[in-house]
């Protein structure tokens, strides 16, 4: 008989693509995930599960790379740097329009309450305003506004939402933490995939007919108006784009020096790196207060099996990442998941 399990996902921006990965090694092993609570981006994978369209939304956001990111950032100038229409539109289009009680499985999504200054779980209602209440990333999406309340991130409180499952009677508790600390070993997969820009002229160049040399002349000069017209975007919340930068654009890491301070917990502290903006120290912030608050949800409430996604493996902000942090989440939980399977009787 299947081993029925209660899945828990935690916040932690593009890192929550890494929940996916976890999904499916959990599905391929033969258990049977009952139930799910989830905040943040926990929230968001965990609703399109729970309604049966994850390998669409995967196929979808496997799809974007850094351009199609920044053509889905709608920029507004209150309460957040995003509006968040065109991403949780494409949502709704994916999922439909659902109630929570529609579901197949029981499903909590956990957002804060600004106003009250309390956690809020919806367990009812529209699944699209629970998904996107429990993601609304502070300084980065707009906050919900639901009659006199003001919803943003779960994860403000608790970004790793143990006790909506603990009643749930299932046969364990999987519980995914993208705010780890402790797993140096893991490293972003390398996937190849062919460069943006040059993808996009070969496709439009061929529209135009490229065998002709002013029709190729042409497309370049379409690609570098198009070029230019996403950086004058993204310009316009200047934090998302120095925060999102590829890697390949991004100064390389500073070698370790000998001597360097440690913190508390041994680690290094690496001199000379610090928030590109005001919308990085934000949300650096945020992780780090995520980060302890998981520890004690942890401690307050173990899991049967936690599953440490480490959080330096990219940016919050990195979500044209997808394909590689759904592999590294199905590495991690095989690891994981083995340990366990041995240790059972």
């Amino acid at each position: 008989m299947k081993k029925r399990v209660a899945l828990v996902l935690g916040s932690g921006g593009a890192r929550g693509y890494a929940h996916i990965g976890v999904i499916e090694e959990i599905e391929r092993r033969g258990y049977d995930i009952a139930c799910i609570a989830g905040c943040s981006m926990g929230a968001v994978v965990g609703g399109i599960y729970a309604a049966g369209k994850l390998d669409e939304y995967r196929r979808w956001i496997e799809s974007l790379d850094y351009l199609d990111v920044l053509r889905l950032v709608d920029v507004s100038f209150r309460l957040g740097a995003i509006r968040g229409e065109k991403v949780f539109g494409q949502i709704r289009k994916i999922v439909g329009e659902l109630n929570i009680e529609e579901l197949r499985i029981p499903y909590t999504a956990v957002a804060t309450d600004l106003t009250n200054q309390q956690e809020i779980w919806f367990q009812e209602g529209c699944l699209h305003q629970a998904m996107r209440a429990s993601a609304a990333i502070p300084s980065l999406f707009t906050p919900v506004m639901q009659g006199n309340r003001m919803l943003v991130d779960g994860g403000l409180l608790n970004p790793l939402p143990i006790v909506p499952v603990v009643s749930s009677h299932c046969d364990l508790i999987i519980a995914v933490n993208l705010n780890a600390t402790n797993q140096k070993h893991y490293q972003l997969p390398v996937i190849q995939r062919p460069p943006a820009f040059k993808s996009r002229f070969n496709s439009l160049a061929k529209s135009l007919g490229s065998h002709l040399p002013f029709r190729r002349k042409q497309a370049e000069q379409l690609m570098k108006l198009e070029q230019e017209a996403l950086q004058a975007q993204a310009a316009d919340i200047n934090p998302w784009l120095e925060s999102a930068e590829p890697e390949s654009q991004q100064p390389a890491a500073a070698p370790e020096k000998p001597g360097a301070p440690k913190s508390a917990t041994g680690s290094f502290i690496i001199d000379n790196v610090g928030p590109a903006s005001l919308l990085d120290l934000i949300n650096q912030s945020f992780e780090v207060m995520q980060t302890s608050l998981a520890q004690y949800k942890i401690a307050g409430y173990p899991p049967d099996v936690l599953i440490n996604v480490p959080k330096r493996v990219c940016r919050f902000f990195e979500f044209y990442k997808a394909p590689e942090l759904i592999a590294l989440g199905r590495e991690i939980a095989s690891d994981t998941l083995d340990r366990y399977e041995s240790e059972q009787p």
